[in-house]
This record gives structure tokens, sequence and C-alpha cells, in this order.
């Protein structure tokens, strides 16, 4: 091998490299090193790198690296315009800057070495970015540099090899160093060129679960042709799960892979995407990908790559179609892997002895040791897997419910802010208990049933074990069948822009409810305090990072998001809410529109955060009014948002909350007023129409979303809507009912909004019961056409 300033090949290579290779060049030089089939390649060093910005001039004479830092010096990575503006001016500078000859003699001497390996003039290469902090545990930038497939020649090369060092200046990667404190004169990159594996099917693994934090579990997804596919997100993979030891295949997921990632056949460079269907023919699309013994093949590796390194791994793996061999194209450790928890003082036990009953809010079963908690300055004491006990939840809480296994309140209905953030979490809960804080303590081991509302002492060995059971299907293959289509849409609500992925990946036909409370209140300060000591446009940020997160997770589907709603007792509790009104019923108080008019500057942060996702092309957005009960008060939010250029009907959807008898009764009004679409609030609709505290857990009884006068609004909103070509939709806990749902789709609403773990039962039943309203109407009209029948 000769001498090399800017060149180092993978035999030269090992994990202590990072600084000079980074971690994906670091880490294929330790995998080769270690006997791991790793297809063979080299890195053009960081000093090249170093080197090339350093040296080259621009136009005023200024080295590049003295160019670059002084843009970035004069760039608020807070303002995404001018960010992406001034992001991209550093990489075109890069890729229309030639490269230096030093450098590349040396790459097309190496590229030469490596093709000459194979016996060829030339050989196809992956060139793969590597930034030297990247991969580490403590920081992974994976997926924010660029890879090149199929590359073919010197020139293209040495192209792709620039083109890899501007990718260490897009938008996203620029603004994660700045807010991950690296300092940007100092981070470097690697590019790394390897030959590419010709792969007739391809995949990642985890060594461990990364759903579960399972350690025993190897996940491994699989598709046909190159890993793009999958690494990006563009097709569904079959998904494996393979028990570390035994090497039984515990769970298969055979997906339907519409498409896969093949060498450009009209140019032999770059890669594009194909149907399979039409590639490989139409029984490859449910055909399950590996074959059991190739299953195991593929695990085996990943558990020996495992004990190289000695903590979990994340790993690219390809079948090359032309010698039929498995390949490790890449490895790094699984970065959002958690801990397992201890339970070695939990009581587990044969008997399912009940010692609690409430009322069953958010489904499954889950286990763990209590921690009792009053107030959310507590929250800290609930660790990975903890019980969490309490009265009654609130936003601030949301960290610690996230942490819980299963949550247990004293007060609350299905409708309460625990019941709602659980069932979005997919956390088992059990509300309205009255005596949870009082019979539990700290450091008690239960089982929740969050279906049945009913808690048991200790940890119930049978009930853990049904529930491990049903989450492996008994190793079963389940086929991704096509989704139910249905004339109806059946939408989702989320509270949280964390579960958007989780929300979207249930099929949902949009957001019919994204709530603000948990954004405006997640910054930890009275909103309207923060506004006044000159923070607004951290709160616009704040904001518009949440509605950007669940717009992207579902776009071009429509995303409804509900201005702020909390009542004042929410308020009150926080840091600057000392101000806040003493209400003997905040259900009934200064909250929803109400509050926003008298607080435009709330609302006109709102706005502008809408308005900024808005701009960034995000065109799937509604805005929705709370609490409506006059055409003024849309009048005059319509004003505000104008007041910051937000155009409604034009820039976003307008719609309202019918929440209010009022509302129902003078809906023909509203919508004179302008308005897209209307969307039930059942929750208040119910009670405010029958009187009803929906958290009072002594009247619980008497609520009902299906009470005569509550469905003969409903009814009458809807007939008028549709009179003005106005969409409705319904987003309380109503649409999560199966039983609501029928009656609903007879009343002709045109969409359902239901919980995350409720959106395919209601699609399933509005599925049955539009069919059984075209069954009816057919035999209707057979009836009265009997008598011209000639049987």
């Amino acid at each position: 091998m000769s001498e090399y300033r800017f060149i180092k090949w993978f035999e030269e290579l090992s994990k202590k490299d990072v600084p000079l290779v980074g971690g994906k060049g670091a880490n294929l030089g330790e995998l080769t090193n270690a006997g791991i089939p790793v297809p063979p390649g080299f890195c053009v060093t960081a000093e090249a790198y170093k080197y090339f910005v350093e040296n080259v001039k621009v136009e005023d004479g200024r080295t590049l690296q003295e160019w670059i830092m002084d843009i970035i010096s004069k760039t608020n990575v807070d303002d995404s315009k001018q960010l992406q503006e001034n992001t991209a001016k550093i990489r075109q500078k890069i890729i229309e800057l030639p490269m230096l000859p030093e450098i590349a003699e040396e790459i097309e001497r190496a590229y030469k070495e490596l093709s000459a390996r194979f016996n060829k003039d030339a050989v196809y290469v992956a060139v793969r970015s590597s930034a030297t902090a990247e991969d580490l545990p403590e920081a992974s930038f994976a997926g924010q540099q660029e890879t090149y497939l199929d590359v073919y020649g010197v020139e293209d090369v040495i192209d792709k090899v620039k083109k890899c060092w501007a990718s260490l200046w897009t938008a996203r990667a620029t603004f994660y160093r700045a807010k991950q404190g690296f300092d940007h004169s100092k981070v470097y990159l690697s590019a790394v060129v390897q030959k590419m594996v010709n792969s007739e099917k391809s995949g990642v693994m985890f060594t461990a679960n990364p759903v579960t934090n399972d350690r025993n579990e190897i996940m491994i997804n699989a598709s046909w042709g190159l890993g793009e596919a999958v690494v990006s997100g563009s097709v569904t993979p079959d998904e494996y799960i393979v028990e570390k030891g035994t090497w039984k295949i515990k769970e298969k997921f055979i997906a339907k892979k519409e498409v896969m990632v093949v060498r450009n056949p009209e140019t032999g460079k770059g890669t594009v995407y194909v149907k399979v269907a039409e590639y490989l023919g139409p029984e490859w699309v449910e055909k399950q990908v590996l074959t059991d013994e190739q299953i195991v093949e593929v695990a085996k590796m990943g558990a020996k790559i495992e004990e190289h390194y000695g903590w979990p791994q994340d790993i690219e793996w390809a079948y090359d179609k032309d010698d039929g061999k498995l390949y490790i194209v890449q490895s790094r450790p699984i970065t959002t892997l958690k801990e397992a928890k201890s339970e070695e003082k939990a009581e587990v036990t044969e008997e399912a002895e009940v010692i609690l009953k409430g009322l069953g809010a958010s489904p499954g079963i889950g286990a763990g040791r209590v921690v009792v908690i009053f107030d959310a300055s507590e929250i800290d004491k609930v660790k990975e897997g903890d019980v969490l006990v309490t009265t009654m939840t609130n936003p601030d809480m949301v960290p610690a419910m996230k942490r819980a296994s299963a949550i247990i309140t004293d007060e609350g209905g299905r409708t309460s802010h625990a019941a709602i953030v659980s069932r979005e979490l997919g956390i088992p809960a059990v509300v309205g208990t009255k005596v949870a804080t009082k019979v539990l303590k700290t450091g008690d081991y239960v089982t929740v049933d969050g279906t049945r509302g009913v808690v048991y002492k200790g940890i119930v060995k049978s009930l853990v074990e049904k529930k491990e059971e049903e989450k492996a299907a008994g190793g079963q293959v389940v086929v991704a069948g096509a989704p139910l289509i249905t004339a109806t849409k059946v939408k989702v609500n989320v509270s949280m822009p964390e579960v958007a992925e989780r929300a979207a990946a249930t099929g949902a036909d949009g957001v019919g409810l994204l709530r603000a409370e948990h954004m405006i209140l997640s910054i930890g300060q009275h909103p309207v305090k923060f506004i006044k000591e000159g923070k607004e446009e951290e709160l616009v940020e704040k904001l518009a990072e949440g509605i950007r997160t669940v717009a992207a997770a579902f776009y071009p589907r429509p995303v409804w998001y509900r201005t702020l709603d909390a009542p004042t007792n929410e308020f009150k509790e926080m840091p600057g809410g000392e101000d806040e009104p003493d209400e003997r019923n905040p259900m009934l108080g200064w909250r929803g529109i109400r509050r926003s008019l008298d607080q435009p500057e709330l609302l006109r942060a709102e706005f502008k955060a809408i308005k900024k996702v808005v701009e960034e092309g995000y065109d799937n957005i509604g805005v929705m009014l709370p609490l409506v009960g006059h055409p003024e008060q849309i009048r005059k939010a319509k004003e505000i948002a104008r007041s910051v250029g937000l155009e409604p009907h034009k820039d976003v959807e307008w719609g309202i909350m019918i929440e209010v008898p009022a509302a129902a009764l003078i809906i023909e009004d509203l919508i004179k007023e302008g308005l897209d679409f209307v969307s039930f609030g059942t929750n208040d609709l119910t009670q405010y129409t029958l009187a009803i505290d929906r958290d009072n857990d002594r009247i619980a009884y008497l609520y009902d979303e299906k009470h005569p006068a509550v469905l003969k609004l409903i009814k009458h909103v809807i007939k008028v809507a549709k009179k003005y070509g106005v969409e409705t939709s319904i987003c309380g806990q109503a649409g999560s009912d199966p039983k609501m749902a029928r009656i609903l789709v007879r009343l002709g609403i045109d969409s359902i909004s239901a919980n995350p773990d409720a959106v395919e039962l209601i699609r399933k039943t509005v599925a049955q019961e539009e069919q059984k309203l075209i069954l009816e109407a057919a035999r209707k009209r057979l009836f009265e056409d009997e008598d011209e029948l000639d049987f």
C-alpha cells in the first residue's frame, strides 16, 4: 500500500481514529480488523477537508474557512429562512471551487488501487459522509450528511467527495451543532469510499430491541434492493424479531414492499426508485425477503459485532446478488437505548389480588414500582418503568408520564388529562380510584389493567406474561393488508408533538385536533409573562417547532390546530401564574376564545407560529377556535390573524369547535361569518348541555354523549353545515366510541377524529356502517320496485 497524506485504508483504522475519519470510517476500520465481512475501501480523511478549506481562496483573497466562519458568525440559527439561505451559499461555494491537485491525485491513486483488487479499471463505490463527531453515543449526527451510491469513475468520486464536504453545512446539521454546543470551526468531515454491494436484499438490524429495550432480542428490517429505501423510510420493510442465544425467530411481519432502490439502468450511475411489482414481479411485493436461515445468519453476525464493541449496535447489512454473501456496510452504537430497570425487589405472584378499582382510561397491562407524587415539582422521582400515582395529572407532569409503565389517579374520568395523554402515549391508565394516593405507597409493586380499570397487588405473573405473549404474537407471520377506504374520514387526536409519528402510523386521514396546551404550558412559565419579558420569539419558535413536527409527520394530510384552551387552574400552577383569577368552576370560566381575545398577545404569538410553518411550505394546517359562542369572536380572531400576515381561508383553513349549546343553536350565523369547517367537542358539549361536571366521579354515570339532547344539537349543526358546504367533524372523546361513530355516520358527518389507540377500531366501525347504509338503500329500492320484477 503506497504512502498517502490524505487517504487511510480501512485496514489502517480502528475505533480510536474518529478524529481522523469520523465515526463511520473508524467503525468500518474496526470491523474490518475484527474479521467482519466489510466491503473494502478507504477514507478521504478529515485532514483533507481541513487542508482544503484552509488553503483554497475565495474571490476576496480570504481562505474558504475564514469566509465560512464569517457567514456563520452572522447567522441566527433560529431564523430558519436566514439559516437556509446562508448554509446554501456555503454548500454551493464548496462544490464550485476546484479540488486541490494534491488531494485529487491521492483520491485517484487510491480509487485505482481499490479497483485493481477486483481486476478492473473502475468499480462502483458508495461515497459516504463521516463527520468527526458523528456516531458517538453522546452526540449522534446520523443521517445529517450525505451518502452517494453507485458512484463510478475518478471524476465522479472526486465530485461526490466535495458534495459530502458541502453536506457538513446543511441547515439541519448546522442547527444541530449550534444547539448541541459544537464549535463549527472544529468539526470536520471525512468521506468514506467503499466498494458498492450490488444488493439483492438489504436493511438494518438493531442488536437490542429499540421498541421494548429488550437486549435479548435482535430486530431486523429487510427489503429488496439497496438499503437506501429502508433507511430513508420510503418502504415499509419486513420485520423479524430473533431471540439471542437460542436464535429462535419469535416474530415475523411480512410487509407490502411497493418500491425498491436499484442502480440507475439508464446512466449506470446513481440510484433510482422502481416499483417492485414491475422490476421483480407482483409476487415479490408480499414475499418474505430473508429466508429463515438468512434471518439467523444476519442475527448471529449482529451479535458478534455487539460482542466486539460491548454495546448494542445499529447495523446496516446487505446480501450481494453477485456472490450471494452477507456484507456489513455500517455499524454504530444505539444512542436511544434505555437502561434495563431492575425489578429484584418486585413481588412476583400468581395471585391476582385486587387492591383498587377505578375507570379503565387507557387499555393495556403495566407493572412496576409505585411512585406517589402530589406536585409537578416531584416528577424527577419517577424513573423509567415506574407506576405513577397521583391525585390528578396536569401538563407539567407529562415528562414523568412518558417514563411511566402505568398511571393511576385519585380523580378524573375518561376525558381527563391523565386519560387523554395516557391513550396518546400508549400507557395503561386507571383513573378516578378516589383513594390511590392513600392506599398505595412509594416502593409498592403493582400490576395495572388499564382496560378493566383494576389495580392488582404485586407483579401478577400471568397478566405480565399474557402481555408479553400478545406483544410477541406467538411468532406468527402477519401480512400487511390494504387499508380500509371509507367515505367518512377517520382522523386522530394529538396532544403532544412527540407522539406525531406514532399517530401518523395509524394511517389516520389527518389530525382532527392538535391541542396547543402542552406546547404552550411546557415552556415552564406563564406564557403571557413570558411574552412581557420579551421572549415572544422564543414562544413562537417553540410553538412552530411543535406544529411543524405534526404537520410534517402527516403531510399532506390536514392538521387542525386548536388555539389555546387551558382553564385558569392549569395556568395558576405555573411560575408567573399568581395573578390568575380564582374560579369556582374553571371549566365554565375564562378559557378558550374568551381568554384569547382578552389576551390577544398570546393568540398573536400562536398565529405567528402558524404563519412561520405555513411559509415553510406546510399548506395542510387549519386553525380551530375553541369555545366560540358568538360571530363577533370569529371576526376578532380573524383580525388578529391578519395583523400578523396570516390570511384565513387562503393560508389556512378556518374553523371552530362546537362545544357550547349556543354555538349549535346559532350555527347558521357563525357559518356566515366565514368557516371552512366545524368540529364537535363532545366532552364540553355534553357537560354544558346536561349540566354535568365531566370530571366529577360522583355523577359520572349521568354523563352520556349519546343523550337525545346532545344528538339533536349535533344533527342540527350537520344539517346546516351541509347546506353551506362546511365540513363537519368530531374530536371529543365520543369520537373513539364505536356506538357513537355509527350514529355519526348515519347523521352524515364528514370526519371522525379518534384517539390513536382507537383509530383502527373506528375505521372498521365506519366501514361497516357505510356498507350497511348502502345495503339498506339498495334493499329499499328493491322493495319499492318489487311489483316490476319478473321472478
